[in-house]
């Protein structure tokens, strides 16, 4: 769906006028195809943080070359020992650059900062010392990243306070260079799950991760799981989607399928026309059956085992909204919300892991939302459902961790649908306008962010909510 103000230059005026924020003027940089062995070739990335004593020097200086990046460190002569070394194994030689120092003709399509040191408030300083004089520098489109431990793992109440305050300060960051197309965001690394970090920086560091901004990831060791593979990490596996007739669905129908997926394209009967259209694009297949169904979770479960031998993605997608006051919502509306957002996904994974129909190692994408989160005006139906799906998530995931499995929900913002098309024209430009990056966003958008989700190189990932809002400003 067409955007008028990246198309029509009096429709810009007026909206800034109202002091809302405009979208830049090319639209994001978007990945396009499969994933590549190296998504940062030639790109140049700032990092720092050794002399803020970040333990992470060797990890980013292996996973920056292996992924094509040029990396600038930001520090002393000896800082430079672990670039140069990854630097030579994968042809990328680091360059240095003097604390405090930014070059006027440096551009940085990148910027990554070590934290892992900071124990105190007072260390906090270490942040604005250097990125005060590099985020002028950042490109178009650029990516920032703030890597720390997890609060709730540190010694002293300190620690745990300055580690929490890394998550503010990339937020904060987030909304400062959305303007300009550019994304910030927190990763936070448990010891131990080190390795597990070069698939989350090749997501957050790449276009893949175009509309996800403002938001905090966390790695941890949690799960069981072997080496991933970087090119079509799903060769061999077998993908369910629900409702992937359109819309979301489709979209990440397609990008799982591009990764070597076979995607099974789940939908009600009555979409047997735009499934089977899917199906046929990708190659993959579809099963035709009404989720709210009490045979539904039996059903699915047979038809994966006898056709595919079991599944190693499921992707819950299928939802609906049935808004109205709570004073004045019919029963049967609330109960149709709730039973097809999370009643039905509850049933079906429960199925699937007790009969193993979910094999070791696979992956489960739950689709909340942001608006659902945060609540909204006539949805408490869709609220209570959406909230319900971070809750199952997170009580779920350490249940199914010693068969590999991770669990994790996405939760959209303001996306191009057919069903915000549907909106009236104030309120749907007023609402594409409320976040960091000015505009709204694309189901494909979404769809990398469950695709990178469902590789097995995400298995450090689980248990979490990963918003794909463009930095949404207000209530999440």
């Amino acid at each position: 769906m067409s955007d008028i103000l990246l198309e029509n230059q009096q429709a810009r005026k007026l909206i800034k006028s109202l002091g809302l924020p405009l979208p830049v003027p090319e639209r994001l940089r978007r990945a396009s195809g499969p994933y590549e062995e190296r998504p940062l070739d030639t790109a140049t990335v700032v990092v720092g943080g050794q002399s803020a004593g970040g333990t992470l020097a060797r990890t980013l200086a292996h996973d920056l070359a292996r992924a094509g990046a040029e990396p600038i460190v930001v520090g002393v002569e000896d800082d430079l020992a672990p670039f140069r070394e990854a630097g030579e194994a994968w042809g990328r030689p680091p360059r240095l650059v003097e604390p405090g120092e930014a070059p006027e003709s440096q551009r940085a399509r990148a910027i990554v900062f070590d934290a892992t040191g900071i124990a105190s408030a007072d260390e906090l300083r270490a942040l604005y010392d250097f990125f005060h004089p590099w985020i002028r520098r950042l490109e178009r489109s650029g990516r920032v990243v703030v890597i720390g431990r997890p609060p709730e793992d540190a010694k002293t109440h300190g620690a745990a306070a300055a580690r929490a305050g890394l998550e503010g300060f990339a937020r904060s960051v987030a909304k400062e260079i959305g303007a300009n197309g550019s994304t910030c965001n927190s990763v936070f690394v448990e010891e131990g799950a080190e390795a597990r970090l070069d698939a989350v920086l090749r997501f957050l560091l790449s276009p893949r991760s175009a509309f996800v901004t403002a938001q905090p990831l966390h790695v941890r060791k949690l799960v069981k799981g072997d080496d991933a593979p970087i090119i079509r990490p799903l060769d061999g596996k077998v993908a369910l989607v629900t409702g992937a007739a359109r819309g979301i669905g489709a979209a990440t129908a397609e990008l799982l399928a591009a990764e070597g997926a076979h995607v099974v394209v789940l939908d009600r009967p009555a979409d047997d026309g735009p499934a089977s259209q899917v199906a046929r694009k990708i190659g993959g297949s579809t099963l035709l059956v009404d989720i709210t169904d009490p045979d539904a979770p039996e059903h699915i479960c047979r038809e994966l085992c006898e056709r595919h031998g079991g599944v190693d993605v499921v992707v819950h997608n299928a939802g609906v909204t049935r808004d109205k006051t709570l004073g004045r919502m019919k029963p049967e509306w609330w109960d149709q919300a709730v039973r097809i957002n999370l009643g039905a996904v509850v049933d079906i994974t429960a199925r699937m892991i007790d009969q193993k129909v979910l094999r070791d190692g696979g992956r489960i994408v739950c689709l909340s939302s942001v608006s659902g989160i945060a609540g909204n005006r006539g949805q408490t139906n869709y609220s209570a459902s959406k909230a319900g799906l971070v809750g199952y998530v997170r009580s779920l995931a350490p249940a199914v961790a010693k068969r590999g499995i991770t669990i994790n929900a996405i939760a959209p913002g303001f996306i191009e649908t057919r069903l915000t098309a549907a909106m009236p024209i104030g309120l749907r430009e007023g609402a594409r306008r409320l976040s960091a990056l000015g505009q709204g966003g694309q189901p494909v958008d979404v769809g990398q962010a469950i695709t990178f989700l469902s590789t097995p190189g995400s298995v450090g990932v689980t248990g979490g909510v990963l918003r794909v809002c463009g930095g949404a400003l207000i209530g999440a």
